[in-house]
């Protein structure tokens, strides 16, 4: 027996745009460019989190006279360097938009990022135009690892959580994305889970490939509960 899918809620750096790798090489050079060597630990433990946090976590990691803005200057430097040699995507990201579009099953963008940054980004991508609903860190006063985006998600889609499947690459959305009551399944980016955010899904799996495969097996996604059951 195939189990209700209503909707599929999706993380973005990381799980659709292959971002993270250029988040991460871009504010490690900044760091190393000013004096900071040897960040990659604070730089993994950002991973997912929103800006203000991963601000706020490098001032603590570096003290008050952390010069701030002259790094987030150097970061967006090296990052648009990068990016101007285009965006690419994760393998399998149109695989899977295409499926649920087949399958006419609702989608949402479920992001950390900025509401600029994440249409920005998902344009140059060319897949700005696939979701039924694009949430970003602007949109709410709590962002990951708290649930509120994936239950505004939720809501503007007119579905409940447990009929919906999110699908993340880090612990901090995974966490959200639990604690919204979405079925989670986590395609790992840069760091594999601990064994506590491995227990928070319903599979942990190598790309979007396989992450697909299990949609087709378990969920159906042509058959879609009605939303006002």
């Amino acid at each position: 027996m195939r189990l209700p899918l209503q909707a599929v809620l999706l993380d973005m750096d990381g799980t659709l745009l292959d971002t993270e790798q250029v988040y991460l090489a871009s504010l490690i050079k900044a760091l190393d460019a000013h004096g900071y060597p040897d960040a990659t630990a604070i730089c993994h433990a950002m991973i997912g989190l929103p800006g203000p946090e991963c601000e706020a976590m490098l001032r603590d990691h570096y003290g008050e006279k952390f010069p701030l803005e002259k790094i987030n200057t150097a970061y967006a430097t090296h990052r648009d360097d990068l990016l101007a040699q285009g965006l690419p995507l994760k393998p399998g990201t149109l695989e899977l938009l295409d499926a649920l579009r087949d399958a006419e099953c609702p989608t949402a963008i479920v992001t950390s990022s900025s509401r600029r940054t994440a249409h920005r980004y998902l344009s140059l991508a060319g897949i700005r135009d696939r979701f039924d609903a694009i949430l970003t860190g602007d949109d709410v006063t709590r962002g990951k690892p708290h649930p509120d985006l994936y239950l505004l998600a939720a809501e503007q889609l007119g579905v409940a959580p447990p009929v919906c499947i999110a699908v993340e690459d880090s612990s901090p959305g995974v966490t959200a994305a639990h604690a919204a009551g979405a079925t989670t399944i986590m395609v790992p980016d840069i760091l594999q889970p601990n064994d506590d955010i491995r227990a928070k899904c319903a599979a942990v799996l190598p790309d979007l490939h396989v992450a697909l495969a299990l949609l087709r097996e378990r969920y159906d996604l042509g058959a879609r509960q009605s939303r006002t059951s």
